[in-house]
């Protein structure tokens, strides 16, 4: 028997989507330990002093139990904020311009929304001037990197109602979607609702892309691409 608060948290993931932090760590191509520490906060040392990092921002599902358990808007959040780090921008003026962001957005979760699509760049400039700090003024001769990281990043999600709706993980192709709305945000065959994952090691098992093909009623094309994307992610585990 499903226990109540199993069942609210099945319900409160329908359209949300649900995410442990390996889970998302693994579509990310990140560790788990920088999940949580984004989405959690951290302690640190400095002159001998225990000091604590706060969380970037609150997870779309409430912590239970020591738990975290994120959604799909805070992993659209989270793939910015890692394609930034990636890109050479520091944690501070991340977290900077998600503060000036959200007062632009008029949304907690700004990254994932139309309004950065068009002026993150502009968005990001503004908040490290507005931040006044020196070390972070070099930033503004790296605009062009904002920009191929905003566009690029932009390029595999599909926007609704001013917000990210769904992500295209495996090259922007159709094929594999990422949708809060089905299969609680698993990435699946876009057209036929089938587990990415599922497809994947039924490959395995059969040793044939076409048996598995046969068995799913999927195109041999999209169970290729299946098995192209859960290989990505194992290689970048």
């Amino acid at each position: 028997m499903v226990s109540k608060q199993e069942h609210a948290s099945v319900s409160d993931a329908i359209g949300i989507g649900s995410y442990t932090a390996p889970e998302a760590a693994r579509l990310l191509k990140t560790s788990p330990v920088n999940v949580n520490r984004w989405l959690r906060g951290y302690a640190y040392r400095r002159s001998g002093e225990q000091r604590h990092m706060p969380p970037l921002w609150t997870s779309q599902h409430a912590e239970v139990q020591d738990h975290l358990e994120i959604g799909f808007r805070d992993l659209i959040e989270l793939r910015f904020v890692k394609a930034f780090i990636d890109a050479g921008v520091g944690l501070l003026a991340i977290r900077n311009c998600l503060e000036y962001a959200r007062e632009c957005a008029k949304d907690e979760r700004p990254f994932s929304t139309r309004r950065f699509q068009t002026d993150g760049r502009t968005i990001f400039l503004e908040s490290i001037e507005r931040a006044a700090e020196p070390k972070l003024l070099d930033l503004k001769k790296r605009q062009y990197v904002f920009k191929q990281v905003i566009e690029g990043t932009f390029k595999d999600l599909d926007i609704e109602d001013e917000a990210v709706a769904r992500w295209r993980p495996f090259h922007g192709k159709q094929s594999i979607v990422i949708d809060p709305g089905r299969a609680f945000g698993q990435p699946i065959a876009s057209q036929f609702g089938v587990p990415t994952v599922a497809l994947a090691e039924a490959v395995v098992a059969e040793g044939s892309v076409e048996d598995v093909a046969r068995l799913f009623d999927v195109p041999v094309g999209v169970v290729r691409d299946a098995v192209q994307f859960e290989d990505g992610l194992k290689r970048a585990a």
